[in-house]
């Protein structure tokens, strides 16, 4: 199958991999060429002829940036995978934008970090008409095994969010805790020990256990592209609904002042010990 990769950072640098392993015909196009097998230089001839355009890049203003070139250059029947994170408001005017060009849209936001996109253990979140979701998760196989069916593309947006919202509490209290035991002389490797037999354990503990305890910092999700997801959240619902997300996103924006934003958001564990 012919496919047009838009965007090649941590997570796309993956699926790109496992869609070659796959056989299919795959032109990678990227903001900054990167010395990228498959690119393409000119994105209007990246995607010109493409049965499938996935996009997965930085917001929605980058989207909107190149919104214009894509729509123009899409083949009749074309199936758009957007898997971005944004907003329920940017996907109905994407949505709107490219079917308009008389392309397939398919809202299709993920969970799983950098270490799931390369095992092919992606789950996502699919929000579309029931005939294109089924053509998409044909294309999404190569990524992962698991697709939750949440109706419509506002839906596929929100559960995105709220998903992203927990793990940013969730890995917050963790840190803190982990701290806390730290001060009172409790090794690391027990703090998890007890953390594994409590009611807290959690697969974000996993994940992050390796890296807190390494003090290793290499980005499996950044503190930028999680701070835009809480900003993205903040922005779609009353101020009243998320009074913690509104105070984590503060702790993101301090992290990204003191030069976290590329590393991963386990890193914002350093504001506690300065």
């Amino acid at each position: 199958m012919k496919i047009t990769l838009i965007g090649y950072g941590i997570i796309g640098t993956a699926w790109s991999k496992n869609y070659i392993a796959d056989g299919h015909d795959l032109s990678i196009w990227n903001r900054t060429p990167k010395g990228i097998p498959h690119f393409v230089k000119d994105l209007a001839t990246a995607v010109s002829g493409a049965e499938v355009v996935h996009i997965v890049i930085a917001d929605p203003p980058a989207i909107e940036s190149i919104l214009p070139t894509i729509t123009a250059n899409l083949s009749p029947g074309t199936l758009v995978i957007q898997s971005s994170t944004i907003s329920p408001d940017a996907s109905d005017k994407f949505k709107a934008a490219f079917t308009q060009a008389g392309a397939a849209y398919v809202e299709s936001p993920f969970t799983g970090s950098k270490i799931a996109a390369e095992n092919r253990e992606t789950v996502f979140f699919m929000g579309g008409s029931n005939t294109d979701k089924e053509r998409a998760k044909k294309v999404l196989s190569s990524l992962g095994k698991t697709f939750f069916n949440l109706g419509g593309n506002r839906q596929a947006c929100s559960i995105k969010l709220a998903m992203n919202l927990q793990i940013a509490s969730i890995l917050q209290a963790l840190t803190e805790g982990l701290e806390f035991a730290r001060a009172a002389g409790i090794d690391d490797e027990l703090f998890f020990s007890v953390v594994d037999k409590n009611v807290v354990h959690s697969g974000l503990s996993d994940l992050k256990r390796p890296k807190l305890i390494a003090a290793d910092y290499s980005p499996q999700f950044s503190v930028k592209h999680l701070h835009k997801d809480l900003r993205l959240a903040l922005a779609s619902a009353p101020a009243k609904l998320l009074p913690l997300t509104a105070r984590i996103a503060d702790i993101h924006s301090e992290g990204i002042k003191q030069n976290l934003g590329e590393e991963d958001i386990s890193s914002l564990i350093k504001l506690l010990q300065n």
